[in-house]
């Protein structure tokens, strides 16, 4: 049984909703259709050429990637550029191209905890906040003897969390009634006879993010054929969201070793450094890309080094002079994201029974830079 490319991509977006990316992102379908199913999906930092060719020789239907096949609005569709045959190749090909960006960054689980993990940082937060997730309160009525296995179920679907504690809910026993009109097949009474039932009153919270995936795992779990509940907007601050991460190494290292460490959690044979390679360093920012801009930041967070990509002269400059080493890993060192999203996307596969949707990791060089 074959997922169509709209189940692939809500699962997806469960985990790296496009709600968190930031303003402007180039996010989303950008070209093909999600209302079809899938054979092959295949899972790439970016879409280069190359990397058309490996999906065709693959009889791939949708890539996921990081980066956009068209980050500037389109003027005109040529297919003798080099863009324009790209576009040509994937719709003669029927390729759908999806792209997940700063939502895949700024996530839980995405690209920046993805490398700070790989880099074995521990105590690890946001370091350049974009918002906060938004929390709603859930509240449902459950008839006494299914209270147990409905909150299971809301809470499994990752409601109920207060900071570091989970299974957050709080409860109220009461009586509820109905009346089953005509055509109903209630669960508990008779059509036409106003019913009382022990029930209890559940409250919990739902970040907004997940709240469609609590609301069918409650719906499932509950009873009654129309469930009653309520969902209120809340005022509280949810957990921050934001562009890279900062933690602390286990310990104290030189700048060497850590770039050492870097080049083998990123596949580098070559880095650039900022700075005396015999510092010592404990405290680490790191963000994945183009990162900076957010010098500032890891400044601020009183960072001993900044390892992100694609840093500028006088970045270099205002590192050194600010007393901050650096690392570049380059900014290919994003690819670190392709096996887990595989690996995501073939969990929800396999808890679904799709069994005949396989999902590929592009196997194709697109780092443009080579050390000679």
């Amino acid at each position: 049984m074959f997922a169509k490319g709209a189940t692939l991509i809500q699962w997806l977006e469960e985990w790296v909703p496009k709600s968190i990316a930031v303003p402007d992102d180039r996010i989303g379908l950008q070209l093909g259709t999600l209302q079809k199913e899938i054979k092959n999906v295949m899972i790439t930092l970016e879409v280069t050429d190359a990397v058309i060719d490996e999906a065709i020789a693959r009889s791939v239907d949708l890539i996921i990637a990081h980066h956009a096949i068209m980050f500037r609005p389109l003027k005109h569709l040529q297919t003798d550029t080099p863009a324009g045959h790209k576009y040509e190749k994937l719709i003669k090909h029927d390729i759908a191209v999806y792209i997940s960006h700063t939502n895949l960054d700024i996530a839980e689980g995405g690209v920046n905890d993805m490398m700070a993990q790989a880099l074995g940082l521990q105590k690890t937060r946001v370091l350049a906040k974009t918002g906060e997730e938004e929390l709603q309160k859930l509240v449902v009525f459950i008839p006494k003897a299914q209270e147990e296995e409905v909150r299971s179920a809301i809470m499994r679907a990752g409601a109920g969390w207060i900071g570091s504690y989970s299974h957050c809910s709080f409860n109220l026993e009461g009586t509820g009634t109905f009346l089953p009109e005509s055509g109903t097949q209630p669960f508990i009474g008779e059509q036409g006879k106003l019913e009382s039932v022990a029930e209890v009153r559940m409250e919990t919270i739902v970040p907004v993010a997940i709240r469609n995936q609590v609301l069918a795992a409650l719906k499932k779990a509950h009873p009654y054929e129309e469930p009653a509940y309520d969902l209120y907007p809340l005022k509280l601050e949810g957990k921050p969201l934001g562009l890279g991460r900062v933690g602390e190494l286990s310990e104290t290292m030189t700048l060497r070793a850590l770039n050492d460490q870097v080049k083998t959690a990123f596949g580098l044979s070559m880095s650039r450094v900022v700075g005396e390679l015999d510092t010592p360093v404990k405290k680490v920012a790191v963000l994945g890309g183009m990162g900076a801009r957010y010098l500032s930041s890891a400044l601020f967070a009183g960072a001993d080094v900044y390892i992100t990509g694609d840093i500028d002269y006088h970045t270099a400059q205002d590192a050194l002079e600010a007393g901050m080493t650096l690392i570049d890993p380059g900014h290919h060192a994003e690819e670190i994201m392709k096996a887990p999203v595989a690996a995501y996307l073939e969990k929800r596969l396999a808890a679904s029974k799709f069994s005949s949707t396989n999902v590929l990791v592009s196997e194709t060089k697109t780092d443009p830079f080579q050390f000679v």
